[in-house]
């Protein structure tokens, strides 16, 4: 036991001191019994095969968190499944994060996983603070050994430790904390809006030199990765924080937070249309990964506001004169058809954008290959319109959407939003957002003028009679009685439209639900994994977010 550190293990599962521990006679290092045999007279026995017993389950994760908490790493490496990462990894945890005692509580196992408290105590130049988190391990059967063991894994050690380059650390906090506000200079805790945690994180680590303040002594995660903000775990001495003002509105914000929560993976975004200000960003489950503005989806039908301002630009439709809507439609070997075969005759497009008629858009693909020469086609007016694909300087990690070249059967799954078309809810808020004001404004969370960085600019701007029909045909979207969002629209006041999306995976039995609609000087996007049509499940996240105080 090293510099005199207290360790235990304790619990109504495993009642054993460490220090103490009986590991069963294993020799740790070749996994051989010892005991009543010699070395010279022993046999091998073959390695065992099935599923881990209750008793191995028990016995390997005993003496695997005995181990650890007595402060042995090799003998705590030897009993993972990854001697080599684990054993130094443990040692890291203890020298890394300044551990000066430790306790850790086994839970009763569910399978082969075994549940664990830790309260341990970290010191640092004589400041010293409890800390306490649960996590969990896994019992499996070795490969080539047959022992049971340890699945190694580096949130083993904390939940929130996630790739290998990962450590933990304590010390003098690298950069100054900041005190992060809303725009109306309301404080943005984690505490209060989950969702925020690594948004904070990153616009701590951006920041912190930009606003101010001192810094403290902290236990933090260490990255290993200069794109991947560090994660503060326990603050032992608080520096001074510097305030940094967001674009973030806390009322919807809120309203986010809540509206996510319902549902086991969900992401929405909102948008102020005419400054490209983001008032929300909110993930469930939150706190992790930020896929409301890093993820890649296909988007469905939602992406059809951008093909319907492609074929608007060029001329090949208007919002009220007839257009094409068969029930199926073919395209160099790919059948695209409309939901449950349903077909129109003699509606407008408008009427065919408003109930997502995906062969009415299908049908013009010829027309504008005809057309496009040295001029422009879907992913041109992706990028050159509605800034999708161009280097977005959010203030934060973000993906800028992507709409690849296509040709042939790929560029009728584009048309509708599947194939190779990939975009998150910050992506086609920002599309919303760029049909509501007629030009695409780059969505930020923080000001340029804070750290002198150059805000993405499109090309060009939609056509004015272009943006008003495209505006039209959303706001019958949200407001005809045949419109796919009028349901979830009913309750958003003022001035609104709207676009439902249903994104087929592969491997998934029920489709990505998207929606995004605007209202008034607001615009926002949500995507909700596995959830079947737009209406159903993105809808009313949307609809909650747009009629937030």
């Amino acid at each position: 036991m090293r510099s005199g550190a207290k360790v235990a293990i304790v619990g109504s599962v495993f009642a054993v001191v460490a220090g103490g521990v009986g590991y069963g006679g294993y020799n740790l290092w070749n996994g051989v019994m010892g005991g009543e045999q010699s070395p010279e007279t022993r046999t091998a026995a073959a390695p065992r095969t099935g599923p881990v017993t209750g008793e191995e389950i028990t016995t390997t994760a005993r003496d695997f968190l005995a181990a650890w908490a007595a402060g042995e790493p090799e003998k705590a490496g030897q009993l993972t499944n990854d001697p080599v990462t684990a054993g130094p990894a443990v040692a890291s945890y203890r020298e890394g994060a300044s551990v000066s005692a430790a306790e850790i509580t086994p839970g009763t196992p569910v399978g082969a996983t075994v549940p664990f408290t830790v309260k341990a105590t970290i010191t640092y130049e004589g400041v010293s603070k409890p800390w306490s988190y649960a996590s969990e391990l896994t019992v499996v059967r070795g490969q080539t050994t047959g022992r049971p063991l340890v699945k190694w894994a580096p949130s083993v050690l904390h939940p929130k430790l996630r790739t290998a380059e990962a450590t933990l650390r304590t010390g003098v906090a690298k950069t100054a904390s900041v005190k992060a506000v809303d725009r109306n200079g309301k404080e943005l805790t984690a505490e209060k809006y989950p969702s925020l945690a690594p948004v904070l994180d990153e616009l701590r680590k951006r920041y912190g030199s930009e606003v101010g303040g001192s810094t403290g002594v902290e236990t933090w995660i260490e990255s290993g990765s200069e794109a991947v903000a560090d994660t503060t775990l326990l603050v032992l001495s608080k520096g001074k924080p510097g305030t940094l003002k967001t674009t973030i509105d806390a009322g919807v914000q809120a309203a986010a937070e809540k509206a996510v929560k319902e549902y086991g993976s969900a992401s929405v975004v909102a948008i102020q249309p005419t400054t490209g200000a983001v008032r929300a960003v909110a993930n469930s489950p939150a706190g992790g990964f930020n896929a409301a503005f890093e993820g890649q989806k296909m988007p469905g039908s939602t992406m059809k506001i951008v093909t319907a301002a492609l074929l608007l630009e060029k001329g090949l439709v208007k919002a009220d004169q007839a257009a094409e809507c068969p029930p199926s439609a073919m395209y160099y070997g790919r059948t695209i058809t409309n939901l449950k075969g349903f077909s129109l005759n003699g509606a407008s497009f408008g009427e065919s954008f408003a109930r997502s008629c995906n062969t009415a858009f299908i049908k013009k693909i010829d027309d504008v290959e005809k057309t496009e020469g040295d001029d422009f086609g879907l992913a041109r007016e992706a990028k050159e319109v509605f800034g999708i694909g161009l280097e977005w300087k959010t203030g934060i990690r973000s993906v800028d959407g992507s709409v690849p070249e296509a040709t042939g059967g790929g560029a009728a799954e584009q048309y509708i939003g599947q194939g190779t078309v990939q975009m998150n809810p910050l992506n086609i808020a920002s599309i919303t957002a760029t049909a509501k004001d007629g030009r695409f404004r780059q969505p930020y969370l923080v000001a340029a003028d804070l750290d002198d960085r150059p805000f993405a600019k499109a090309e060009r701007q939609l056509p004015a009679s272009v943006a008003r029909q495209l505006r039209d045909m959303m706001r019958t979207t949200a407001t005809a009685s045949y419109g796919t969002a009028v349901g979830p629209m009913a309750s958003v006041r003022g001035d609104k439209g709207a676009k439902t999306g249903s994104a087929e995976v592969d491997g998934q039995q029920t489709s990505d639900s998207w929606f995004t609609a605007f209202a008034d000087d607001l615009a926002a996007a949500a995507l909700v994994e596995e959830a079947g049509h737009g209406s159903d499940a993105a809808g009313p996240i949307v609809a909650r977010v747009l009629n937030a105080d």
